[in-house]
């Protein structure tokens, strides 16, 4: 009776929450995630975007050049020169939801912030927040905290027009966080890419771009790129694209300077333009698949009137302009295919080269399903689970598969799994490296064919039979050997499913330290020391080499209830080809040269 009591759906539960009130407890509906600043994306980055959107929306409508930014410790100031927002509306610009100058196109045409939310999030959820308009020699100051606020004073000033912007994001909300620097840098200059000519004053460093969108593409990629990149810029549209050694197809978008990383209706309407227009220029009937695999592009457009999908705008779904931007795109790249016949000669090479490699593809894939049927219907080196991940209904999120070296930490995983959601592969031996090979390597050999076949993506990663892709190796130098060459496989060629976030890597323990009445497991040196604290010197322990030298009993436990995952995590996505050819790739000599220069002996070994 006192259970039904507590769930009953009276008056009294039935609450309306403040604005502020609204900001602080829904944060994730104003600004996405949280985090703590070690992603891109974290709350603490979308706080800083907010306020620069509107000091670059003053340069785009023309006032003002310059963009100061001072970040010290974890207090934010940014100062602009432009019109300055009107000194009898500042309290309520960044104070009071929905009010703003942006719900018409009299003052800001292009602008990214439309509904009146940002700046006033940014107040919400900042411990202290100051706002000071210039006009035409004369301020309007308001200080707040947590949103409430407590100050304010006006009067003379010597200073241009602009407005200044200072906050300092609140722990209660965001925890313990830190701007990263890498980050930072890169916000500002996407920025300076999509406003030539904007200069931006970061702690006294200058950055800034003339070449715009071109300088992005030559600055924030390190692919060999096969032709200079043909590059298009009015007032609303601008693009740029070349083309690569790459299989996948690499896209920088943006709307009104909001990088887009959702893409939607406007990188739909690029791709489509671009295979029309060389379809156009050449007189062929080239395939998507053709013409766009190893293209790295960027587009930015600029519209009076952005439908994104979010506060945190990631995606544009503005459907009616896509026809329009199709056709605009297709007209403005075939101009630059015949004012560029060197470079259009090369980029049709290049889409001639992959029809016929994808020609020969599909027969070595036509040979390869032709042997397996042959060999077995199953797959021999798969122990499979009951269900399966099923993407579009959202079921079996709970279903993985461990990748694992050998029979021997096969079996201890085979006797302790859930045969329901856990399936099993067993990797022979070392895997092949693919860094360097063409995708008909994935075919042509047995083991990496039937692994691409257990997990289903071949056609489509939609196709994925597991939730979670699980790393499984030896702590030793041949397991991190193997999980090398598998990263490898995945980065390579189903980088998709690594930016979903399905692989993943099994920590198992390296000790285990118990005495009669205690186990402990440990999962580093540092782990073992505190055991051996806490149990005694009396302790026994073990050091584990190998998965297949867990037992089974003890395996259960580490599979299941106290399973650890360390996620694949891809950091600055645009830069993984150079890396992986770095460290995988054939260039044996620079990989030597560098492990000695950067080799750190243990005095204690040479005791």
């Amino acid at each position: 009776m006192a259970k039904k009591q507590a769930h009953q759906y009276t008056e009294d539960k039935v609450k309306t929450l403040s604005s502020l009130e609204h900001i602080r407890t829904r944060t994730g509906m104003y600004i996405g995630r949280l985090g703590d600043g070690s992603n891109y994306e974290d709350g603490i980055y979308i706080l800083l975007k907010e306020v620069l959107d509107n000091a670059v929306d003053e340069f785009i409508m023309g006032y003002g050049r310059k963009v100061d930014l001072t970040i010290e410790e974890s207090t934010v100031s940014v100062r602009d020169y432009g019109r300055g927002i009107p000194l009898g509306k500042v309290v309520e610009c960044v104070s009071r939801i929905n009010t703003g100058a942006k719900y018409n196109n009299d003052v800001f045409q292009f602008s990214v912030g439309l509904n009146g939310v940002g700046t006033k999030a940014v107040n919400a959820l900042s411990t202290e927040f100051t706002v000071r308009s210039h006009r035409e020699g004369r301020f309007f100051q308001a200080d707040f905290e947590r949103g409430e606020p407590v100050n304010e004073k006006k009067g003379k000033t010597d200073e241009p027009d602009g407005t200044f912007i200072r906050f300092t994001p609140d722990p209660e909300i965001f925890g313990t966080y830190a701007f990263r620097e890498e980050h930072l840098e890169r916000r500002l200059r996407f920025y300076a890419y999509l406003n030539a000519g904007l200069k931006l004053i970061y702690n006294g460093a200058r950055i800034e771009s003339e070449g715009g969108i071109l300088d992005l593409i030559e600055d924030e990629t390190s692919y060999e790129k096969l032709y200079g990149p043909l590059h298009y810029r009015d007032k609303k549209l601008e693009f740029a694209f070349t083309h690569t050694n790459r299989f996948s197809e690499d896209y920088f978008s943006f709307v009104n300077g909001q990088y887009t990383t959702g893409g939607g209706t406007h990188l739909s309407a690029f791709r489509e333009g671009i295979l029309r227009a060389v379809n156009e220029y050449s007189k062929g009937r080239y395939s998507g698949d053709d013409v766009r695999e190893g293209m790295l592009g960027a587009i930015s457009v600029r519209l009076q009137d952005p439908v994104f999908e979010s506060q945190t705008k990631n995606r544009l779904g503005n459907t009616e302009i896509r026809s329009d931007l199709v056709n605009e795109i297709q007209q403005r790249a075939v101009e630059l295919l015949h004012r560029n016949k060197p470079e259009a000669e090369k980029m049709i090479n290049k889409i001639v080269e992959t029809q016929k490699f994808r020609k020969e593809l599909n027969a070595v894939k036509k040979l390869a399903r032709e042997r397996s049927k042959a060999i077995s219907i199953r797959v021999p080196q798969l122990k499979d689970c009951k269900k399966h991940l099923d993407k579009t209904a959202g079921k079996h999120t709970d279903t993985m598969i461990f990748i694992t070296e050998g029979q021997s930490a096969a079996g201890s995983l085979v006797s302790c799994r859930d045969v329901h959601t856990q399936a099993i592969y067993t990797l022979k031996g070392k895997p092949l490296n693919v860094c360097d090979l063409k995708k008909d390597a994935l075919y042509k050999n047995e083991e990496i064919f039937n692994l691409m076949k257990s997990l289903d993506i071949e056609e489509s990663i939609d196709r994925l039979r597991y939730q979670h892709v699980i790393l499984a190796t030896d702590a030793d130098v041949d397991g991190l050997h193997i999980r090398n060459l598998m990263l490898t496989f995945f980065l390579r060629f189903f980088p998709e499913l690594v930016q979903d976030g399905h692989l993943e890597i099994l920590e198992t323990p390296l000790f285990r330290a118990r005495t009669k009445k205690k186990t402990l497991y440990c999962y580093s040196e540092e782990e073992r020391d505190r055991a051996v604290e806490e149990l005694g010197r009396q302790c026994e322990v073990t050091r584990f080499k190998g998965l297949g030298e867990i037992s089974p009993d003890e395996f259960k436990g580490f599979i299941n209830e106290d399973m650890r995952l360390t996620p694949v995590r891809m950091k600055g996505e645009h830069s993984i080809a150079e890396t992986l050819s770095f460290y995988m790739g054939r260039n044996t000599p620079d990989r030597r040269e560098y492990i000695m220069n950067h080799l750190v002996i243990d005095e204690e070994v040479l005791r």
